[in-house]
């Protein structure tokens, strides 16, 4: 664990066993399962879980609502949304508060990747092993094993069914962050 001088973790976070945190993190609420590993300048906001032996690098945005399965990677400064028409005030005109809005879900599978700079907009699901391509702008379901990239998000092609094992185990070597 690091520095714990540099954290922010609320006390209802649950942590599993042998979870890395870097420096400058907002933790509150949330649940991150055995062996994550959370990069530096990472928020994760509350009702939100990440599963088991995750990747989340750093200068990413994880928001209430968002469930993340267990060996997904997510890239550098990746987003993700949970209201799809946000405002600012009421209608009567005053701040919104959390009684003003629903949370808007959204699911990432077992095994995805999601590469840097991507924003994943709410009522979406990243199917298991999906590849979401960096600085793509992901606005509907994304198929288990497909390889999407763009604005919007399109699919590019399928991955073999043998393919994401040796994805993850040549990237589980490399450490970017």
């Amino acid at each position: 664990m690091a520095d714990e001088s540099y954290l922010c973790i609320g006390p209802d976070v649950k942590l599993g066993r042998d979870v890395k945190l870097s420096k400058f993190i907002n933790l509150y609420g949330c649940e991150i399962g055995d062996e994550s590993k959370i990069g530096a300048f990472v928020e994760v906001q509350k009702n939100a879980t990440i599963g088991k032996r995750c990747k989340i690098s750093s200068h990413s945005f994880v928001c209430e609502g968002v469930t993340i399965e267990d060996n997904v990677f997510i890239g550098h400064g990746v987003t993700f949304i949970n209201d799809t028409y946000p405002r600012s005030t009421s209608l009567e005109g005053k701040l919104q508060t959390e009684v003003d809005w629903k949370v808007e879900r959204t699911v990432v599978r077992k095994g995805a990747s999601i590469g840097s700079g991507a924003t994943v907009l709410s009522e979406v699901t990243i199917g298991e092993n999906a590849i979401v391509g960096a600085g793509s702008v992901v606005t509907r379901d994304v198929p288990k094993n497909a390889i999407v990239a763009g604005s919007p998000a399109k699919i590019l092609r399928y991955l073999a069914e043998e393919e994401p094992e040796e994805l993850m185990s040549s990237s589980a070597t490399r450490d970017d962050g």
